[in-house]
């Protein structure tokens, strides 16, 4: 038998511990490089689309309340070495099963406000149409997902093979 993770008595009886849920990071901003990020806010006070915040784990990115553009004001403002060359996104969006078009309802809200056109639209027989993000093509810049009327868009880590 292998041992799994060593758990407190404390935790097992608050019940089995979860992973920290995914965190969008801004764009050269790596899982790795984050842990140089010191909270100063000088990233978030620099972006002009007001997208990013603070939180215990370093700077991330709200999805919800905007569109970055990757102008790269975030890293120009960056004391720390937290932004790498490399402007990628280490997310893509996935569409959840809250999406209005699987409750029936004609929506194409994320497909209109994808700069990218990474979104395509897939056509049913007596239901509106399903979205589909080509996740080769997303950007992870999250203007889908702050337009979707019903927070169906989220951040997910980008597969090792598209990235």
């Amino acid at each position: 038998m292998s041992a799994g993770p060593a758990l407190s008595r404390r935790d097992v009886l608050r019940g089995a511990t979860c992973p920290a849920p995914f965190l969008p990071r801004p764009p050269g901003v790596t899982a790795a490089s984050v842990a140089a990020c010191t909270g100063c806010g000088a990233c978030v006070q620099a972006c002009p689309q007001a997208v990013l915040a603070l939180t215990p784990r370093g700077v991330a990115l709200r999805p919800e309340a905007g569109e970055c553009v990757f102008c790269g004001d975030c890293a120009a403002a960056c004391p720390e070495p937290v932004f790498a060359a490399d402007r990628r996104m280490a997310h893509v969006m996935r569409i959840s099963a809250d999406c209005f078009a699987h409750a029936g309802i004609s929506c194409m809200s994320c497909r209109d406000a994808c700069p990218e056109q990474a979104i395509a639209m897939q056509p049913r027989i007596g239901a509106p149409f399903l979205p589909r993000i080509d996740a080769a093509a997303c950007t992870g810049c999250a203007a889908c997902s702050a337009s979707c009327p019903a927070g169906a868009i989220l951040a997910v880590a980008r597969e090792a093979e598209d990235a």
